[in-house]
């Protein structure tokens, strides 16, 4: 079976999903914004996710929820590198830093980050991929349509498990190109990223349904679902839940990514999330 090396965790995709772990060090996420931006909340709510059973921490410093504007590298660096500096000292699980700029990147790995999470694919900035490469860990390639600030307003697909599959193919080839090994690459189709929900279209239940078509490209498959809108929309009685209130549909989509090829889950709900998928993963695995 193929292997993903994470750090100085080795995981036998295949055997059992991995679970990697939010942990936003922002003031305006759409779903915990604010709740883990200070220093000390963020250092205790990733000891928390590791305790819970998280494989990896994902740590992200820019909010990319639907309309939010982009910050500076700077501001970037400053929400980040002093938490990846503090928790690279105390955790046992690696950590991932969810960033699509290479300055950002760069100083993260240095400190002992081990993987990177770029939901442009390898898009926004062309030099991500070789300070990738240079370092020699994975990165997860994701499909965005458009950018955070507008991608929801009004996105359309002519054949939408064709467009994202046409991407990966597009993205990986060059990820390669650039000296990133293939072992390296993980894809990531988006989930809530310029995907149309409500009014009867549902593109990310499309997408869960339809992962086999992603496995064909033979790369592992992170989904992100966890608190996203479609479920608020789907899942609603009367009207759309909160983000606090989608737990439950969080773990149904989980479960059926996981049953159609999943290997990696994102997910808020650590303690929640890995207690369901390791029933599932007893069942199907």
């Amino acid at each position: 079976m193929r292997k993903l090396v994470v750090g100085n965790k080795e995981f036998i995709l295949g055997e059992k999903t991995i679970i990697m772990g939010v942990l936003n060090v922002t003031p305006d996420s759409f779903s915990d914004g604010g709740k883990y931006y200070q220093m000390d909340d963020a250092i205790d709510r990733a000891i928390e996710l590791e305790r819970q059973g998280a494989d990896i921490i994902d740590i992200g410093g820019e909010s990319t929820r639907p309309g939010a504007k982009p910050i500076t590298v700077d501001e970037e660096i400053n929400r980040v590198i002093p938490v990846v500096s503090e928790l690279v000292k105390i955790l046992n699980v690696p950590i991932s830093v969810d960033t699509y700029k290479s300055k950002v990147a760069k100083k993260a790995l240095n400190l002992g980050a081990s993987m990177i999470n770029d939901i442009t694919g390898l898009t926004a900035d062309k030099k991500l991929a070789n300070v990738v490469a240079d370092f020699d860990v994975p990165i997860c390639l994701m499909h965005m349509k458009g950018k955070p600030y507008f991608m929801q307003k009004n996105p359309v697909y002519e054949d939408l498990i064709k467009e994202i599959s046409d991407f990966f193919v597009k993205k990986t080839k060059y990820a390669e190109s650039q000296g990133i090994d293939k072992e390296n690459i993980i894809i990531d189709p988006g989930i809530g990223f310029g995907k149309r929900t409500g009014n009867g279209i549902e593109d990310n239940c499309t997408i869960i349904k339809h992962l086999n078509e992603f496995k064909k490209l033979s790369y592992p498959i992170l989904i992100g679902a966890s608190r996203k809108t479609f479920i608020g929309n789907i899942s609603g009685y009367k009207k759309p839940l909160d983000p606090e209130d989608r737990l439950e549909g969080s773990l149904g989509a989980a479960s059926i990514s996981v049953i159609n090829g999943a290997d990696i889950l994102r997910v808020h709900d650590v303690k929640e999330t890995r207690r369901c998928i390791d029933i599932v993963d007893c069942i199907i695995r």
